[in-house]
């Protein structure tokens, strides 16, 4: 067949397919309502991964995967619901045709109304087809909407992060970064401003030359070069600008629904950081594997602790290795390995045989860095380097409890730190626990 916008028969074709397209329509968003449903668990495990390892890069995705399955997740159940109405509709036209409003012998106050209101059957299903296809459409548009928003977000972060680096120039950081920085947050202003008041910076000459160069550029940052045409296809129809202007107020209104929760005290909540009086499921192995979530800061196997020592697991954060830096300034390699890396490119980890006198040295400075106690017992650890069975890299040690006596007792998880130039032991993390050993 000719691809020819123009010719006639291509449009024939688009007309029929318009006409058919709520059976592909039903198809696809059964199928991705159930694909949708099966990768959720996997997405916010991946979310909560990026966020104990700090990767800033991995949760930015991991975070716009999960406002994405939101958003196509409502908006396909919103279109199942309604185009079985609308088939539904369809069914009961075939067996009943239009409204006989004289059948329904009602005063004629409310025939005036309900013919006003109402109107014919037609024209009440001839709206659920309208309103169907576009939330299908809309669908995906809010998607690429999501992935421009978070393309600028992820701008402005490796911008501040270039900034925050000791390591960048002066030179760089305040004739580069920070011209960038106001000028890509002007360019934001300005799109955000053209977005919502439906092109207004397009309308106007005296805004043009100086909008057309932020549109141009903002239009490959936002990738909204993919998806202009639907854009300019909802604003040409008075339903379109209608929906448009509702569309970031619906957004944030469900936003706001789906954050609100019900809370059953002032003082108490479910999730609790692990302290003298809360026990959170973040930091005992046995909850952690049932919830399947991840350790947060530091764990021990359970509650109950029945063995003579206690399995103690650190875990690793980019802030430590800043700390390690910080108290051993010979351990700061000339060129940090930390961060995106390829294979391809990376000059490679440095290897044990070569560099055994600096890992040595750097476990040796994580040693003397923490200090674990139980209740008022303090113990020096030693650490192994190991990772948990939820892969979470960490610093493993076991402590010698047969000297504590039976019941409840506090696990006291704290490291040196600094401030500007004075240096103080930081608590971390409390944890309690009770000691009953099976063999007294």
């Amino acid at each position: 067949m000719n691809n020819n916008p123009q010719d006639k028969k291509f449009k024939e074709w688009l007309d029929i397919l318009q006409q058919e397209s709520w059976q592909l329509e039903l198809i696809i968003s059964g199928f991705a309502i159930y694909g949708l449903f099966m990768i959720i668990e996997p997405i916010e495990l991946a979310g909560l991964e990026a966020q104990n390892e700090q990767n800033m890069y991995r949760g930015f995705l991991t975070k716009g995967l999960l406002i994405s399955w939101y958003i196509i997740t409502i908006n396909l159940i919103a279109h199942v619901i309604l185009r079985g109405l609308w088939i539904g509709a369809i069914g009961l036209r075939y067996v009943s045709g239009d409204i006989d409003y004289d059948i329904l012998k009602y005063s004629p106050k409310f025939t005036r109304h309900l013919i006003k209101r109402v109107g014919s059957f037609d024209n009440y299903v001839a709206t659920l087809e309208k309103y169907c296809s576009v939330i299908f459409s809309i669908t995906f548009l809010l998607v690429f909407y999501l992935i421009g928003l978070l393309a600028i977000g992820l701008i402005f972060a490796l911008l501040g992060l270039l900034i925050a680096k000791a390591e960048t120039p002066d030179w760089v950081r305040y004739w580069i970064a920070i011209p960038v920085i106001v000028l890509t947050a002007i360019g934001a202003i300005l799109t955000f401003i053209d977005f919502m008041t439906q092109g207004w910076l397009k309308k106007k000459k005296w805004t043009t030359f100086f909008y057309y160069p932020v549109y141009w550029l903002f239009k490959y940052i936002t990738f909204s070069f993919l998806y202009r045409p639907m854009v300019y296809n909802f604003l040409d129809n008075k339903f379109g600008k209608r929906l448009s202007l509702i569309l970031i107020p619906l957004i944030v209104i469900i936003s706001i629904l789906a954050a609100t929760q019900f809370s059953t005290s002032n003082y108490l909540e479910k999730e609790m950081d692990s302290s003298s009086f809360a026990a959170s499921t973040k930091n005992y192995n046995d909850l952690i594997s049932l919830n399947n979530s991840f350790a947060d800061r530091a764990t021990i196997p359970s509650k109950v602790i029945q063995t003579s020592f206690l399995n103690v697991f650190v875990i690793y954060g980019r802030s430590i290795e800043d700390d390690v830096f910080f108290f051993n300034k010979d351990l700061k390699p000339e060129k940090d390995r930390r961060g995106i890396y390829s294979p391809v490119f990376s000059e490679g980890t440095i290897p044990w045989s070569e560099g055994g006198k600096q890992i040595q040295a750097y476990m040796e400075e994580i040693e003397d860095m923490y200090t674990l106690s139980v209740d008022s017992i303090q113990f020096k650890p030693k650490f192994v380097v190991t990772t948990n069975f939820q892969n979470q890299l960490g610093f493993e040690t076991f402590v010698d409890i047969r000297s504590v006596p039976q019941g409840k007792h506090i696990l006291n998880v704290s490291r040196k730190d600094h401030k500007n130039d004075s240096i103080y032991l930081r608590k971390i993390i409390e944890i309690p626990f009770w000691y009953y050993p099976e063999n007294k």
